[in-house]
C-alpha cells in the first residue's frame, strides 16, 4: 500500500493544477513587487532597520514553531552584530541564538549561492551547536541513520502517539537528497515562488535530519523567496505566519505528505500564507517608520545611554510591563537611578504611568504628547 508521497509512482515528479493557482501567484507576485517598491523608496538606515526586524521575527517565530522560545533581545543583538549594525544596548546572546541566526543569514544573504550537502550540514551545526537536542545526544551534521527506529512524526501521551507520518528510510536519503539538491541549483522555467513552496513540501517529506528539520526547510523557504524577490534583504517572514496559522500548516502537510502527487492543494496553502505574511509587512514598516518619527521629533531632547537603550527596546516592542525593576535590571542601574531614569521621561512627556493598577507602577509611551 503506497500511503506515503514519497512512494508513489513518479517520485519526485510534482504536478498540479496551473489555472486553480494562477489568479493567486499574481496577486502575490504584484504584493512583492509593491513591498519591495516601497521598502526601496526608504533611506538605507531605515531599510536596515526593516530588515533587522523581520528577520528577528523570523528567527524567533521559526524557533516557536517547533516549540522553543528564544529571547527576543538576544536575537535582536546576535542579527544586528552579523549585519553590522551601530546599535546601543546589544546584549550578549546565547550559542543557540547565535546558531540559528547565522543560518538564517547565510540562507538569505547568500541566497544566490549554491544548495550543497555540506552547507546543510553547517546549518545543522549551527543548530546543534552542542551536538545534543535538549537533553538527547543526536547525530549532527549529516543525515539521520534511524538506528533508534524509523523516523515518525507523532502526537499524543506516551503509549497512545498518534503516527502522523513515517519518513523515508535512512538509506534512501543520500539519493534522495542529491536529487532535491540539483533540483535547487538547476535554473528553469519554474517561478521561484512557486520552486519554494515545492521545495518546502519535498524537503520535508524526506525529513533527512535527526531533528531541526522544519527549521531548515524554512530556511531553504526564504533562500528561494530571497531569489524571487531579487534582493538581500527581507521585508516580510514566512515563518511568523507560518506560525500564526500553524495548525492549518500541521494540517496541510500532513495531508500532502498522505496525497498524491498532484500538490495543488498544498501550492494554494502555501500561496495564501505568503501573502498573507507579505500583507502582514506593514506593520513591520509602520513601527520602523514609528520609530524613526519619534528620534526625528524628539532630537533637540537630551537623554542618556540607559534611556536611549530602553526607549529602542519599547519602540521595538518592549516584552510586558515596563517598571522601573525592568529598567534597573536590564540596564544594569539601581532602581532609584532607574526611576530617576522614568520621573524624567514623564517630565519631558515621552513616558506616561499607564491606567491600570497593580502591586507596582508601570509605564509606556506617552503618544498624547
Amino acid at each position: 500500500m503506497k500511503q506515503y508521497l514519497y512512494q508513489q509512482d513518479n517520485w519526485p515528479q510534482f504536478n498540479w493544477d496551473n489555472d486553480a493557482l494562477l489568479s493567486l501567484l499574481g496577486l502575490v507576485r504584484n504584493l512583492q513587487g509593491k513591498v519591495i517598491g516601497k521598502m526601496e523608496t526608504l533611506g538605507f538606515d531605515l531599510r536596515n532597520e526593516a530588515t533587522l526586524a523581520t528577520l528577528t521575527l523570523d528567527v524567533i517565530k521559526s524557533t516557536e514553531i517547533e516549540g522553543e522560545i528564544l529571547n527576543p533581545e538576544q536575537v535582536r543583538s546576535s542579527l544586528a552584530r552579523r549585519l553590522g549594525m551601530d546599535i546601543s544596548g546589544l546584549i550578549p546572546s546565547d550559542r543557540n541564538v547565535d546558531g540559528i541566526v547565522e543560518m538564517m543569514l547565510d540562507a538569505t544573504l547568500k541566497s544566490d549561492n549554491e544548495l550543497t550537502k555540506e552547507r546543510l550540514f553547517d546549518w545543522h551545526y549551527a543548530l546543534f551547536p552542542t551536538g545534543r537536542s535538549g537533553m538527547y545526544k543526536i547525530i549532527v551534521g549529516n543525515w539521520r541513520d534511524d538506528s533508534t527506529g524509523p523516523m515518525q512524526v507523532v502526537s499524543g501521551p506516551l503509549g497512545k502517539e498518534k503516527i502522523h507520518y513515517q519518513a523515508p528510510d535512512a538509506t534512501l536519503i543520500d539519493r534522495e537528497m542529491q536529487l532535491f539538491i540539483n533540483w535547487i541549483n538547476k535554473e528553469g522555467k519554474l517561478d521561484l515562488v512557486m520552486k519554494a513552496a515545492l521545495a518546502h513540501l519535498w524537503f520535508l517529506t524526506i525529513h533527512p535530519f535527526e531533528d531541526g528539520n522544519g527549521r531548515i526547510a524554512r530556511a531553504i523557504t526564504d533562500m528561494i523567496l530571497s531569489r524571487a524577490d531579487g534582493i538581500k534583504q527581507r521585508f516580510y517572514s514566512m515563518s511568523s505566519q507560518i506560525r500564526i496559522e500553524r495548525k492549518d500548516y500541521y494540517s496541510i502537510l500532513e495531508q500532502s505528505q498522505k496525497g498524491t502527487l498532484d500538490v495543488t492543494d498544498w501550492l494554494q496553502w502555501f500561496l495564501s500564507c505568503l501573502l498573507n505574511a507579505i500583507q502582514a509587512s506593514d506593520t513591520v514598516l509602520a513601527k520602523v517608520l514609528y520609530k524613526h518619527k519619534f528620534w526625528n521629533e524628539n532630537a533637540t531632547q537630551t537623554f542618556n545611554n540607559r534611556q536611549i537603550v530602553m526607549l529602542n527596546q519599547i519602540l521595538d516592542g518592549f516584552f510586558g510591563k515596563i517598571t522601573s525593576s525592568k529598567w534597573a535590571k536590564i540596564t544594569k542601574c539601581s532602581n532609584d537611578t532607574a526611576l530617576r531614569d522614568i520621573q524624567d521621561l514623564i517630565q519631558k512627556k515621552i513616558l506616561r504611568k499607564e491606567m491600570a493598577g497593580g502591586r507596582s507602577s508601570s509605564y509606556e509611551l506617552n503618544d498624547e504628547k
